[in-house]
């Protein structure tokens, strides 16, 4: 069956595990800025609290996305995974927040552009810790 009769996903799947990490964080990342900026705007919610909530969506599409994709060959699934994968976030949003914090309040950086530059600087260290731990192939 040639790649264009399996589709896009069979495409997604023959790329290198650094370019699908790269995919799956953007989509999360779009995510989780998109779910920041409609807080701010619409609801006036503070934006480091509009982050927590956006981190919890992202969470999602990001866990789905490097399960499924980006991590898919390891075949690491299910609770113990995703509550690993869920620390390695924590840890990263906790650097995120951190950072997002000083952008905002010691250096006055516009909110939305500061987020922007605070998910690609964390996103090296969470790939590394996704995986050498989280997806990590576990031997029985």
């Amino acid at each position: 069956m040639s790649l264009a009769v399996r589709g896009p996903w069979a495409l997604l799947q023959r790329l290198p595990q650094g370019l699908q990490f790269i995919l799956v964080g953007g989509a999360a990342a779009a995510t989780h800025l998109a779910v920041v900026g409609l807080l701010v705007a619409l609801s006036g919610m503070p934006p480091l609290a509009a982050n927590v909530l956006a981190f919890l969506v992202a969470f999602t599409v990001s866990y789905a996305g490097h399960a499924r994709l980006t991590f898919a060959r390891t075949q690491a699934r299910g609770p113990a995974v995703a509550a690993r994968y869920f620390a390695v976030a924590c840890l990263s949003f906790a650097a995120n927040e951190a950072l997002y914090y000083i952008a905002l309040h010691w250096l006055h950086w516009h909110y939305f552009w500061s987020l922007a530059g605070v998910l690609v600087l964390v996103a090296v260290g969470t790939f590394v810790l996704s995986k050498c731990w989280a997806f990590k192939a576990r031997t029985p």
